[in-house]
């Protein structure tokens, strides 16, 4: 890879490295997996960067990825996230540290959130992201039309846990 692209990939990452984190929170319950999983959402951006063509965004095209990867390595290991080894990769890159005190009515809400499956969770994150159901339907794979349903039932689903 050229250095341009290093240098563009690394730029992007930090500038959008908090839609990591939220994917992370929303699939990890401690900051060793946190960490564990941003680490491995990294690489597989990383690796799949050459690739992005510039059609969407590169934060939705990075959404895409995140999701992805976290939905396959909680699938697979429902636990803990293996990763990979991450010193092979050169460059150097600015990390904010991850500020994990939250007010308790956002901890209510990330426990909801973390009771529905992983399409559910996926598609409330990119809500709560404001992406509008065009958005969230082409990162998800399914209809905006089924987006919507989907957000309005889950919507109720929330209701009712957060108010019993």
């Amino acid at each position: 890879m050229t250095k341009e692209l290093e240098h563009s990939f690394v730029s992007q990452l930090e500038q959008n490295q908090n839609i990591v984190h939220k994917i992370c929170r929303l699939y990890t319950h401690d900051s060793e997996s946190h960490n564990d999983l941003f680490q491995e959402i990294t690489i597989q951006l990383w690796r799949a960067y050459p690739k992005f063509r510039g059609d969407s965004k590169f934060s939705t095209w990075m959404y895409r990825v995140a999701l992805n990867t976290a939905i396959t390595l909680y699938r697979k290991n429902k636990r803990k996230v293996q990763t990979q080894d991450f010193e092979g990769i050169s460059f150097k890159m600015k990390s904010e540290e991850y500020d994990s005190t939250v007010e308790d009515q956002l901890k209510l809400m990330y426990d909801a959130v973390k009771t529905l499956n992983d399409i559910d969770k996926a598609l409330v994150f990119l809500y709560l992201e404001n992406k509008n159901y065009r958005e969230i339907a082409a990162t998800l794979g399914i209809t905006e039309v089924n987006a919507r349903v989907k957000m309005n039932r889950i919507k109720e689903k929330l209701r009712t846990i957060l108010n019993p």
